[in-house]
């Protein structure tokens, strides 16, 4: 007796469908932290380098890559700055919206005047932000970074802070963290080829 063929016929088609679906999903991020849903971040008020207003209302709307630091930082600031600049034009590419924001952690020294002036060096869309440190710390470890301050009686004091780079999506929600390398002699500092390959991947599994 012969058997019917259709099971098997079913089967394959069935593995085909599943296997085109599988195909054509995302892959995701290679290496950012990545949180599908988004993380609320507490409610904030700084000022930014114009002196405007800088509110959770002034990320809505955009992709926002955001990085803690200050103007007098030797190292990792002004790295990472160079660094996100040389690929601004890519993370434009992928989202128009993209904006790049520096949170500074130093408002004794970095006035509005100082963080246009810094940011505007690296590039004139880039933008700043600042307010006191009762409100910084909180809204830094809300994003899940530090900051320390070794000896603010010193004039030349340093801060000690993370060198990670945040991703806020347009709802104004924490949607990724990239890490930085860390290696021995090196200054810490976040692999941009692999942010873009992962902004892009991001920015595909949100329109999916």
């Amino acid at each position: 007796m012969v058997k019917p063929r259709y099971p098997l016929l079913f089967l394959l088609l069935v593995g085909g469908m599943m296997a085109a679906f599988y195909w054509n999903q995302p892959s995701l991020p290679e290496q950012a932290d990545y949180y599908p849903a988004g993380r609320d971040i507490n409610p904030f008020a700084f000022t930014d380098e114009d002196g405007q207003p800088f509110v959770p209302a002034s990320l809505l709307g955009h992709w926002t890559f955001l990085f803690v630091g200050y103007t007098f930082c030797p190292d990792i600031c002004p790295t990472t700055l160079a660094d996100l600049r040389s690929v601004y034009p890519a993370l434009k590419k992928i989202a128009p919206e993209s904006q790049v924001v520096f949170i500074s952690a130093d408002p004794q020294r970095d006035d509005v005047a100082r963080l246009k002036t810094y940011t505007a060096f690296f590039h004139p869309e880039f933008k700043a932000a600042t307010g006191s440190h009762d409100k910084l710390f909180p809204f830094v470890r809300n994003l899940g970074l530090i900051y320390s301050i070794a000896d603010q009686g010193e004039k030349d004091y340093l801060i000690d802070h993370s060198a990670s780079i945040v991703l806020i999506n347009p709802e104004g929600k924490l949607e990724a963290v990239f890490r930085p390398q860390m290696s021995e002699g090196q200054v810490p500092h976040v692999v941009m080829a692999t942010l873009v390959s992962d902004f892009a991947r991001i920015v595909r599994l949100e329109s999916e």
